[in-house]
């Protein structure tokens, strides 16, 4: 049965609210510093953040098991990587909130996530709905 536009409206509203969350709430200081290293453990672990509630998400619409485990490690394979190149770029060019470029940095950053939410979207309803 497909999904309703209201199912759809609401998942998209859940992840943003999950993201809000994960992105400025459950953040610790760990996960804050020395994000411009690729190898760094407290980006791997806001990014579990996130995941964590995807999965709750997904589980509350009834997705199939195998789905969320796959939405949720391409989840965090995309958010690792979308931070740490907002991270090391922003390291790199030396950027400060007072200039213009880290907040378009900032910006690309959360497009690049609102992206990934579509897609999540798009794949419950072509896999999972």
């Amino acid at each position: 049965m497909p999904a309703s536009y209201g199912a759809v409206f609401l998942l998209l509203c859940l992840l943003q609210i999950k993201h809000m969350f994960a992105d400025y709430y459950l953040q610790t200081p760990k996960m804050l510093s020395g994000r411009g290293t690729y190898f760094h453990v407290g980006r791997a672990q806001h990014a579990a953040v996130h995941v964590v509630g995807s999965v709750a998400i997904f589980a509350l619409f009834g997705a199939p098991f195998a789905f969320i485990l796959i939405i949720a490690a391409l989840e965090w394979i995309v958010h690792f990587h979308i931070d740490f190149a907002k991270a090391h770029y922003s390291d790199r060019k030396k950027l400060q909130p007072s200039q213009a470029a880290f907040w378009r940095a900032a910006g690309l950053d959360q497009l690049m996530h609102n992206l990934t939410y579509i897609g999540m979207a798009w794949a419950w309803l072509a896999f999972a709905a």
